[in-house]
């Protein structure tokens, strides 16, 4: 097999949560840019339909779930609905996010618990919905933070926690499934890349964070989902219970 063949996702079926906006939508177009099938999840339904007709503009199906994450019987729904229609998943990116910027002393239960719902739980029900029908040599690619690795000045207790999780979870993950499923989990740390979530930082902001990034500028989505493509395909083959920080340095400052 070339290096080249070892990226290729030709044909392989990619559950995509969080695809209605931001990364999730970089993520969906990356895979059926590399020959991918799509299922696309996230509560927008709405927004959905214009993911679904990017990816079936570059010539790949696209199947669209109304799904809330933090619902155990949604994320069963998402794994049934692309069984039943492409008849199995070979890839799960578990995208699906929200974050908080309240202060620790302020915080209330249930936006503590919010964020953790989405971004911890929701990640796991997912990965246990696909880890029951994945085939061996299936891939999931958590997606955490660099805030689960360190900080960056901002009151982000409930995103911090569950990012860092994350870490652990895709740790334990890839330790029960890999021997005796053969799935690889991973997990990617993004930095710095223009999202819904950035657009809410406070003017100035980002700017002030570039001096601890090593290469001096924010990230594309594009080397995000590069990344993804990366541990999902033949080419991470070798590659299991990691997280790979994509931050331009942060996390080594």
């Amino acid at each position: 097999m070339s290096v080249l063949d070892l990226f290729n996702v030709t044909d392989k079926v990619v559950v995509v949560t969080g695809a209605s906006s931001g990364l999730g939508v970089r993520f969906a177009t990356a895979f059926a840019e590399a020959g991918a099938d799509v299922v696309l999840a996230a509560r927008r339904a709405d927004r959905l339909t214009e993911t679904a007709a990017q990816v079936e503009a570059l010539g790949r199906k696209a199947l669209t779930v109304a799904a809330d994450v933090s619902d155990p019987a949604d994320c069963q729904r998402v794994i049934d609905s692309a069984v039943e229609t492409f008849g199995r998943v070979d890839i799960l990116i578990n995208n699906a996010g929200i974050g908080t910027a309240v202060p620790a002393t302020r915080e209330t239960p249930e936006q503590f618990r919010s964020v953790i719902d989405v971004n911890l739980n929701g990640s796991y029900w997912m990965a246990q919905a696909a880890g029951r029908v994945m085939q061996p040599g299936s891939a999931i690619v958590n997606i955490s933070s660099i805030l689960g690795l360190t900080t960056a000045g901002l009151p982000q207790a409930a995103y911090a926690a569950s990012k860092a999780a994350i870490v652990g979870l895709t740790r334990d993950l890839a330790q029960q499934w890999g021997t005796r499923k053969g799935i690889r989990v991973n997990a990617i740390a993004p930095g710095f890349f223009e999202s819904e979530m950035t657009d809410t930082y406070a003017p100035g902001y980002i700017e002030s964070q570039m001096p601890r990034v090593l290469l001096g500028r924010m990230g594309d989505p594009s080397e995000l989902a590069a990344t993804a493509i990366w541990l999902s395909s033949a080419a991470g083959g070798y590659v299991t219970g990691q997280t790979i920080a994509v931050d331009g340095g942060i996390t080594v400052t």
